[in-house]
């Protein structure tokens, strides 16, 4: 690559090769890096180009960041978060200030230790009861809260995303690309919990019960939102109808209303609708919708509540992203490289790469704005948390880019100010007094895991990752030498389920899906081999019994991680895992039930013994 074209990649954060999963060099094609500084404003298209852009003046940080007890040096007056000031130069106090134009943050330098405990990783939407309508719900939550910890003993609760949809149909299935990140999915409200149900008349309540639609054997979104928004307006058409004060929450409001007129992508909306500033809305529905989101609000804080006997609660999950045309990228658009895909770049599970399909953060916009886009997310979620878990947390040091007309495979990263995120991250924790766990799964560099527990923030363990990469054949690790710092599992939403792993279901169905670019007979044959050093170890450790399922949790049990955590779908033997990364409507992502529902999940003789062994396990 030219080396002036390398130096102005350089100076903007993008880069021009990268280690692969298999630590292999890879270097990325010019043209590539041009489309990327493209879609962060520097024109790299020609040699005379570069170098017009390579001579622009570097500009001073706009945002500083410091850590609690640090001197910050120079002249000047600090404007205090709190409305006072201080002269510099000055030890200022946690919080957000201004230095001129420039924000100051001032982060803790460490966050508290996280107490030991076991516990669930949900997919809540799976979690369907007798209650449920369709889908399972926030009543749902607190339900699964209240018995684990009563009954199982249980001390965490790790949540899909449930962050806001938009209101339309066909409804977006996949929780990791919502509409907002700022504000919470309606989709999971119970209804008939809802005071505004028990206040009605008995007619109203009835015809609110008639919309309610049956348990299908997958779960049916669209049907699922019909009838409860059918049943919402029921409720609502003798209200007061009362505009948000919060502006923010007028806006994602404006969204929603404008959305069930024009669709849910305002990029194809009448042009005077796809500003913020000239777009108009019916008052009526615009007030319907900041009420969805006061419900929203309540039934999260019940469900907080009914956690409040476990060490650590609900911990929820915030998504890399949002849909490209929705409610957070209307409001905030300026904060958005909005012609990019993020995704990952080619590795063993993928072999084509991953495009999830969402508008990465700018990172120059994010430093001008004093990361308050980013605020406002993690706000957002940490509003009716006890912690929180970033997906793909190395996001926050490096997105893959992939740039338009491109595959996922043509892509590259692009660098954040990771000092100035994880300031502003453990900041927001430490004011929650949330727990922080991230996912640090895939291509990830070492020192991403470093910082983060640097900063008192888990990293993941994962029982199929966690082998020694110095030694060859990539021998497993037993949990027992596994980090104390992590939230450990067997698997994730995007791997295969345990009893998936045991059958190479996963093999099976990528095969079938034509997802391998080479014979998928290598595939199956390494997943027997892997699958027989897993029981080695079982055997090694001690704990290989006649049901696997139990064993496996015995031996994960054996980490010293202060989090361990299993799915239902793995405590059951469910052998379809919730997602299938690189499917859209191959697979039913996101749309598989628990076998049996909640009811007889928390009563299974089975469930019941992998909770008995993981709850010994933290008593070691």
């Amino acid at each position: 690559m030219d080396e002036e074209l390398a130096a102005l990649a350089r100076a903007h954060g993008v880069a021009t090769w990268y280690e692969d999963s298999g630590d292999t060099r890879v270097e990325v094609d010019a043209d590539v890096v041009v489309a990327v500084l493209a879609q962060l404003g520097v024109d790299a298209s020609t040699p005379e180009a570069v170098r017009a852009a390579l001579a622009v003046p570097t500009p001073p940080p706009a945002t500083i960041v410091l850590r609690e007890g640090e001197l910050l040096e120079g002249d000047g007056t600090v404007a205090l978060e709190d409305g006072g000031s201080a002269r510099l130069p000055a030890v200022l106090p946690l919080g957000y200030h201004r230095l001129g134009a420039r924000t100051v943050v001032v982060a803790p330098t460490r966050l508290p230790p996280v107490p030991r405990a076991w516990g669930w990783m949900l997919q809540l939407y799976a979690m369907r009861s007798e209650q449920s309508w369709g889908m399972g719900d926030y009543g749902d939550l607190a339900t699964t809260a209240r018995r684990s910890a009563t009954e199982l003993g249980a001390g965490v609760l790790l949540v899909n995303p449930v962050q806001a949809i938009s209101p339309t149909h066909p409804v977006e299935r996949s929780p990791y690309s919502p509409s907002s990140r700022r504000f919470a999915n309606p989709l999971y409200l119970r209804v008939t919990d809802l005071e505004e149900f028990h206040r009605a008349p008995a007619e109203v309540r009835r015809a609110v019960v008639a919309q309610r639609p049956e348990n299908a054997d997958l779960i049916d979104y669209d049907a699922v939102w019909a009838a409860k928004r059918a049943a919402l307006e029921l409720l609502w058409s003798d209200r007061e109808h009362d505009l948000p004060e919060d502006p923010d929450l007028l806006d994602f409001a404006r969204f929603c209303a404008i959305a069930e007129r024009h669709g849910p992508d305002w990029r194809h909306w009448p042009a005077d609708q796809q500003d913020p500033a000239t777009a108009t809305a019916d008052p009526e529905r615009v007030a319907f919708h900041a009420w969805l989101q006061t419900l929203c609000e309540r039934q999260l804080a019940d469900a907080r509540a009914a956690a409040s006997a476990m060490p650590v609660g609900i911990v929820h999950d915030l998504p890399v992203g949002v849909h490209p045309g929705g409610a957070d990228t209307w409001a905030l658009r300026d904060a958005f490289a909005a012609g990019v895909r993020v995704g990952a770049p080619p590795d063993a599970f993928n072999q084509l790469g991953q495009d999830w399909n969402l508008p990465p953060w700018r990172p120059d916009r994010l430093a001008e704005q004093g990361y308050e886009p980013f605020r406002a997310v993690l706000r957002g979620v940490l509003r009716h948390a006890d912690g929180i878990r970033v997906d793909h947390v190395a996001g926050l040091w490096r997105l893959w880019w992939i740039p338009p007309g491109e595959p996922a495979k043509r892509g590259t990263y692009v660098h954040y100010d990771a000092d100035a995120m994880l300031a502003v991250l453990t900041l927001e924790a430490h004011r929650a007094g949330a727990v922080v766990v991230g996912e640090d799964l895939g291509t990830v560099e070492d020192r991403v895991t470093e910082e983060l527990h640097e900063r008192g923030a888990l990293s993941s363990a994962v029982l199929w990752f966690q082998r020694d990469y110095d030694q060859p054949g990539h021998p497993l690790i037993p949990p027992k030498g596994w980090t104390t710092s992590a939230m450990a599992s067997v698997s994730t939403h995007d791997l295969p389920t345990l009893a998936g792993f045991l059958q190479a279901e996963h093999v099976r169905i990528r095969a079938e899906l034509g997802l391998f670019e080479v014979d998928p007979k290598g595939e199956f044959e390494a997943a027997e081999a892997e699958r027989d050093q897993l029981v080695e170890l079982l055997r090694q450790e001690g704990v290989l019994g006649d049901d696997l399922l139990v064993s496996f949790h015995a031996l994960l049990a054996e980490a010293p991680s202060v989090l361990v955590l299993t799915s239902p779908q793995d405590a059951v033997g469910e052998t379809r895992q919730p997602n299938l990364p690189g499917t859209v409507d191959q697979y039913p992502n996101w749309r598989i039930p628990l076998p049996g529902g909640l009811d007889a999940f928390l009563t299974d003789p089975r469930v019941r013994a992998i909770a008995a062994a993981l709850r010994a396990g933290r008593a070691r």
